[in-house]
């Protein structure tokens, strides 16, 4: 099986939407350092994930979708 993010232009996704499972806001895409997709959530209170490549389902060209919910997202945020 080909690896989904064989096909995506990594220069694309900076500043693009995140979005899981069932639409859920995992930020917007800040940048992407090896296997990992850094994204920030939020204006005041910044919150940042560090998102495995692993997860993403597939890019539509104006948001990357990963494979995981609004509640899994905790475990990949970061201080």
């Amino acid at each position: 099986m080909e690896r989904i993010d064989s096909n995506i232009n990594w220069d694309n996704v900076i500043k693009k939407e995140a979005r899981g499972l069932d639409d859920a806001d995992l930020g917007e895409v800040q940048e992407v350092i090896n296997d990992n997709v850094i994204t920030q959530k939020g204006v005041v209170s910044k919150d940042r994930y560090y998102l495995p490549k692993s997860l993403i389902i597939r890019f539509d060209g104006n948001k990357l979708w990963f494979n995981i919910t609004k509640d899994e997202v905790n475990k990949y945020k970061t201080d």
